[in-house]
């Protein structure tokens, strides 16, 4: 049983992915940490809410930092929308957010049962950075962490053109995580990019007739439209969600390689950028497993069982 706490910033592609782990027969998420990302904390804290709503499940939510830890950053509303779900208009939650600080919680929860938790870090990283400032231990007390982010050949998604968003919405955060933590998985954008999903199996997503399923609908119009308009193809990316299902099931992955791995802080044309040491020249220690390529029907599958 793979044991989760989500770090997220809901987000279309969150919400897939939140929906994945929650209907996985070997998941069990322990609590949700919010971090502000795609959208302000104002919008992501209240959609962790509403997915837990569409999913009619009971995880306890706890928010976490509104804003990177030291330079303010771009936003992604112009793709998941001005509230994070797609302007979807879905109802507001009935639910309740948790007291404690997501960092503090995070601190609490890996300390109660070291070696238990999966961390699945799908948004900016500043609440794990925050969380190993107050324990510098942290990161031995963590089974696994999966990390969505990077553009590990220089393609971004972002203003910095080699960077992509998760990394550069904060990239001291990001640079605290990569340099403590001694191994993580990276699922890249350029990941993601190999790995979407033709019209066709969307159609089949939309067809499937359940609440869950016309959820993904409603939320995905907006983004479908930029994909198509923007990245000029007729798919669905969904960087989350494969994230996701590498830590539900490492099986999936086909080829992975582990490398030495840096956060640019300071580059006019390059912050937030992941230098990959390919070829290991800089004599530093290889922390990061990059995973290249899944198996995609599989990846397929666990989307469609998160929409049933």
């Amino acid at each position: 049983m793979h044991r989760l706490i989500i770090d997220t910033d809901p987000g279309v592609d969150d919400a897939h992915a939140i929906l994945m782990a929650l209907a996985h027969p070997n998941a069990r998420v322990e609590a949700i940490t919010v971090v502000a990302g795609n959208v302000g904390l104002e919008h992501t804290a209240p959609n962790a809410l509403k997915i837990l709503d569409v999913a009619g499940a009971d995880v306890p939510v706890y928010r976490g930092a509104a804003g990177p830890l030291v330079l303010p950053s771009e936003n992604a509303a112009g793709v998941h929308g001005a509230d994070g779900l797609g302007d979807a208009g879905l109802p507001v939650s009935s639910r309740h957010f948790e007291a404690e600080h997501a960092a503090n919680a995070l601190v609490r929860l890996a300390n109660a049962e070291p070696g238990a938790l999966t961390l699945i870090a799908i948004g900016p990283l500043t609440n794990l950075a925050l969380a190993v400032r107050l324990d510098p231990e942290l990161p031995g007390k963590f089974k696994k962490l999966v990390v969505m982010g990077g553009a590990i050949h220089s393609r971004g998604n972002t203003s910095t053109a080699s960077a992509e968003f998760n990394i550069f919405a904060d990239p001291e955060a990001a640079h605290v995580v990569f340099s403590t933590w001694p191994r993580l998985t990276l699922v890249s954008w350029e990941t993601t990019l190999a790995h979407g999903f033709s019209a066709e199996v969307v159609q089949r997503f939309f067809k499937l007739g359940t609440p869950r399923a016309e959820f993904f609908r409603r939320t995905n119009e907006k983004l479908i439209t930029y994909v198509t308009e923007v990245l000029g193809r007729e798919m669905l990316f969904a960087p989350d969600g494969l994230a996701m299902a590498v830590a539900l099931e490492p099986e999936i992955v086909k080829h992975a390689e582990v490398r030495p791995v840096t956060i640019e802080l300071h580059g006019r044309h390059t912050r937030g950028q992941t230098v990959i040491d390919w070829l290991g020249r800089g004599g530093k220690p290889a922390n990061v497993e990059i995973v290249l390529e899944v198996d995609l029907q599989r990846f397929i599958s666990l989307m469609e069982l998160g929409l049933r």
